[in-house]
């Protein structure tokens, strides 16, 4: 929740190979009172059933810069792993995903929330901020 001296964070992610939100991806949520400043790691959850991460820490009052790190590859490799086991004769012995981590770093003012989906694939990834 957002007040007059900090901004709020919230996100989902939604893996478009599937057209189905991903669940289980872990999130941290890291912060910095100007750009110049170290990041503080504030906290993380992982995404349920919705994709979306209900319960991300609290920004403190001064951040300029939000970070969101995402760890995707453990989602894709347990896709995979699922699909093997379904289909095993599908099976690819490449890797499960291009990008193993995505990192969506953003300015943000006090008083404002921001929302910022995540648009996932195995081979590629957008943000955007949502509403």
């Amino acid at each position: 929740m957002s007040t007059s001296t900090t901004a709020s964070v919230s996100t989902h992610i939604l893996d478009t190979s599937a057209g189905r939100p991903a669940e289980g991806v872990a999130v941290r949520l890291s912060a910095r009172p100007g750009r110049e400043a170290q990041w503080q790691e504030l906290g993380g959850s992982a995404t349920d059933g919705d994709g979306r991460c209900k319960d991300l820490p609290t920004l403190p009052e001064g951040t300029t810069h939000v970070r969101l790190d995402f760890a995707v590859e453990p989602y894709f490799e347990k896709k995979q792993a699922d699909a093997q086991q379904d289909a095993p004769a599908n099976r690819d012995s490449g890797p499960a995903v291009f990008f193993p981590e995505v990192a969506i770093t953003f300015a943000v003012v006090p008083g404002e929330h921001y929302h910022v989906p995540l648009l996932l694939n195995p081979f590629g990834y957008s943000v955007y901020r949502g509403s």
